[in-house]
């Protein structure tokens, strides 16, 4: 875990609408302020991203969620963990940021279990942007030292960390239908 000057670090450049690389449960991911349209637009740009597809949003607390997605008063568990993410589409009220959402009716979130990722979702007290460190179609940057060769200059800051035990991007599972959408 990297200490506490590097999560405060990275949090003011994100307030200040920057870019950040940082380690997740399974892949190094690139992330910002969710509603900073600045920032996500230059991170589609980097990643060369069709905005329709949308982004996914990581939490530290479901309360970080909470003006972008209507929850049904049933629904499961939305936890995840460092060996098991779980990224949910839930259905989004009309002030999600329509760049995180792209042409769809819902949002991608996941509470994340990552101790940087969680820690700079507190630090911020904000949900972020959390797309993998990649081209499209690309593979993601397997290790900090590819990521820092591919994005170094790209995003304005890397959070040093290691990755969780995921191995991989997250499951992405339809809360509404639980029909998983992309198998982890």
């Amino acid at each position: 875990m990297p200490g506490s000057q590097n999560i405060r670090h990275a949090a003011h450049v994100l307030e200040q609408g920057g870019v950040i690389a940082y380690p997740t449960e399974g892949v190094y991911g690139l992330g910002c302020l969710p509603d900073d349209v600045d920032a996500v637009i230059r991170i589609l740009t980097i990643k060369q991203r069709d905005p329709d597809m949308g982004l996914v949003l990581i939490a530290a607390e479901i309360e970080q969620l909470e003006d972008w997605i209507a929850l049904p008063d049933e629904h499961p568990d939305l936890g995840s963990s460092n060996e098991r993410p779980v990224t949910w589409i839930v259905p989004a009220t009309d002030r999600a940021p329509d760049l995180v959402r792209g042409r769809h009716s819902g949002l991608a979130i996941r509470l994340t279990s990552h101790p940087v990722a969680r820690a700079l979702c507190e630090a911020t007290g904000s949900a972020l942007v959390s797309t993998s460190a990649n081209i499209s179609g690309h593979p993601p940057a397997p290790n900090p030292y590819i990521l820092r060769r591919q994005f170094g200059e790209l995003v304005d800051y890397i959070v040093p960390g290691d990755l969780g035990g995921a191995g991989s991007a997250s499951e992405i599972r339809d809360l509404l239908t639980g029909n998983v959408l992309r198998s982890a």
